[in-house]
């Protein structure tokens, strides 16, 4: 079950679940309160039975004075439950039964153990219902997820004629023309052709090679030349210890960096900087811009979202799925107007061997 089905299933789950179980709760309190009602009425008859013959070995007798003292009522406290009835030719005092909290409550034990077990069983007809009704719902989902990968991977299929297309004939017109800055605009607009189709790959697929054993910054020059040629205008400094060695799924780890600073270089100020050092102590990666900054950071890996007219919106719900996939933390912080900064936590997949 794919992170979306499992959020949708989950938060379906729960809606039914606590909905149902509140109204079982309220239904069952108020059946509870309508059973003791019984119960008391029950035993307020057999005590007024009991005033008339006196033959009840579970009632304490005793008597009292009538001041302010009502007949024929039930009356409860903290220890005893008890109820006042007049006597023959007694004037002055009322006979008082009586009976002890403790038997009170033995009394009415099987209307506890009774509702309890209908409870649990209701509870558990809830929770199986709660279950299929939550897989019910995602039906709908995975068909609308289904077919929008089929979508993508024909999109995928069509892109690779007319872009192959465009770079054979881009190598012939270099040829003739010569290399120029509009050739070369226009190479950099296919490479990003090709890096929008490589991450919509990668959304598609889940398969992950086995780990390697690499140097941080071996790995974050060769990405950060790569990608520098893109973008001219800016400056790019690395600062990382050139011993710092990782050890998880390569090609995953190169997708999250290659976001991270590609979002760093396209959403920069002309003639920005962009920042990739590492903190030893914090075994954590710091990609750092002098961009626009993010209107809305808690939304950022959501799949589709975006400020700008320009991307899918899938950069970062691509690499909040991988961090999550790598074991590694992510945070960003942000200031509008001044930069953001994404921090990585490699901890769980840093090494101290080298080679």
């Amino acid at each position: 079950m794919k992170y979306v089905e499992t959020e949708s299933f989950t938060k379906s789950f729960f809606l039914f679940f606590i909905s149902i179980g509140t109204l079982l709760a309220v239904i069952f309190y108020l059946n509870y309160q309508k059973e003791l009602q019984s119960f008391d009425e029950k035993l307020l008859y057999k005590m007024h039975l009991c005033s008339y013959s006196l033959d009840c070995k579970e009632y304490k007798i005793d008597f009292e004075d009538k001041k302010s003292k009502t007949p024929y009522q039930l009356n409860k406290n903290e220890n005893k439950i008890w109820s006042f009835y007049p006597v023959d030719k007694v004037s002055d005092f009322y006979l008082k039964l009586s009976l002890s909290k403790e038997s009170y409550h033995k009394q009415i034990h099987y209307l506890h153990k009774e509702l309890l077990t209908e409870g649990l069983v209701a509870m558990f007809i809830t929770l199986m219902l709660s279950i299929l009704f939550s897989f019910y719902a995602l039906h709908p989902l995975r068909n609308a997820l289904l077919l929008t990968r089929e979508v993508i991977k024909d999109i995928l299929h069509d892109f690779n004629t007319p872009i192959a297309t465009m770079r054979l004939n881009l190598s012939l017109l270099k040829r003739e023309v010569g290399v120029n800055s509009k050739i070369e605009r226009i190479e950099r607009s296919i490479e990003n052709i090709l890096w929008l189709e490589e991450n919509l790959k990668n959304y598609l697929q889940s398969e992950h090679l086995e780990k390697e054993q690499f140097f941080l910054l071996l790995l974050i020059e060769e990405r950060v030349h790569m990608i520098e040629q893109n973008y001219p205008n800016l400056t790019y400094e690395i600062k990382i210890d050139e011993h710092i060695v990782l050890k998880t799924f390569k090609k995953d780890f190169v997708r999250i960096v290659d976001n991270i600073i590609i979002n760093a270089s396209k959403y920069n100020k002309p003639h920005g900087t962009v920042l990739v050092s590492y903190n030893i102590q914090e075994h954590s990666l710091s990609i750092k811009d002098t961009g626009k900054g993010i209107k809305n950071p808690k939304k950022i890996f959501k799949r589709f979202y975006k400020e700008h007219e320009r991307g899918l919106g899938i950069g970062l719900h691509i690499v909040k799925k991988l961090t999550d996939i790598l074991g590694i933390k992510i945070e960003v912080q942000t200031v509008l107007g001044e930069g953001t900064e994404v921090i990585l936590y490699l901890k769980n997949i840093s090494s101290d061997k080298g080679g």
